[in-house]
This record gives structure tokens, sequence and C-alpha cells, in this order.
């Protein structure tokens, strides 16, 4: 075998940067065995623990637990849906009722008919109690037929009303009676 003779004196700059590179290389390895070996004792000295995977149902219509109860609450909250949906859905309908019945149309309608039956009420006072009040007649309206009459001794009046299915309602007042 050939010996390699070691050269004396003075080392070579290469020779001097290849040492400094073994021992900048000798450094980094005892530094990754010194953290290596740091982690398997800290992972051996770790009590390891492990446990069974157990599923369980949070649903009691699965798992059985509490199941009449949330039946129950199911059912409540059904039922208060509906409810609040029939509410709403009736609130909508009053107020589109009161929306036709404000039209200015509506509100028309319902002033002159209010005129016309004062009118009406009028005429019929004036006809029995009036300057020459009569002893009777008869008035005709939307399908009613109002008869009336002023007793001979002139103490009572009778209406009889008779509506368009033919019902009669006979109503005696007596006139005297009335003071202010």
């Amino acid at each position: 075998m050939a010996e390699i003779k070691k050269k004396r004196g003075r080392p070579s700059k290469a020779d001097l940067l290849a040492q400094k590179k073994a021992k900048e290389k000798d450094l980094i390895i005892k530094f990754v065995t010194v953290v290596g070996v740091i982690l398997l004792i800290g992972i051996a000295a770790q009590e390891l623990r492990a446990d069974q995977i157990v599923h369980k149902f949070k649903s009691p219509s699965f798992s059985g637990v509490g199941t009449s109860s949330h039946y129950l609450t199911i059912e409540n909250q059904e039922f208060n849906r509906r409810e609040a949906a029939l509410a709403e859905l009736k609130a909508y309908k009053e107020q589109l009722k009161r929306d036709e019945e404000n039209t200015t149309l509506a509100r028309f309608i319902r002033n002159l008919e209010s005129r016309i039956y004062a009118q009406l009420s009028r005429q019929l006072v004036d006809n029995l109690f009036g300057e020459t009040p009569q002893t009777s007649g008869i008035l005709e309206l939307m399908g009613n037929t109002i008869e009336y009459t002023v007793s001979e001794d002139g103490t009572m009046i009778t209406l009889k009303i008779t509506d368009s299915d033919g019902n009669t309602t006979e109503i005696t007042v007596p006139i005297g009676s009335f003071t202010f």
C-alpha cells in the first residue's frame, strides 16, 4: 500500500479551506444529531394515549334519548309556524278589505247612501208627523216593503216590514210617549 505523505510546513490555502469545511460539516452533523436525540427523548418521554372512537347521534330521533320532548318541540314549532302564517294571511286579507273600503269611490258611495237614507227618513217622518200627516203609506226600499199605519185614535204607529223573501216583522210604537 502506498502511504500518503503528509506535507510538512505550512498548509496551503486549499488545505485550510478543506479543513474549515470539514469542521463545519462535523459541527452541522453534531447539531443535527443532538436535536434528533432531544426529539427522540421528548417523544419517548411523552405518555401516549389513544381512545376508541365512538360515534353518538345528537338527534333524539336517532338515539332515542329525549325523543318525546324532541317530538313535542318539533310539533310546537310547526304549530307556531302554521299559526303565524294563518295570522299573517288573515291580517293581509283584512288589510285588503280595509284598503278596498277606504277608496275614494267607496267613501263617496257610503256618503251618498247615508244622505239618501237621511232624506228617506225625513220624508217618512214628514209623512207621519208633518203639517198634513198621512194615516198610512208604503215605501219600497231595496226589495223590502215598509208599510206604516197610524191607529184611528192617533196614539200608535204600526210598521210592517216585509223582506224580499216574504218574512214579515211588525213593530208598534206609541206616539204620545216620545218627549225630549
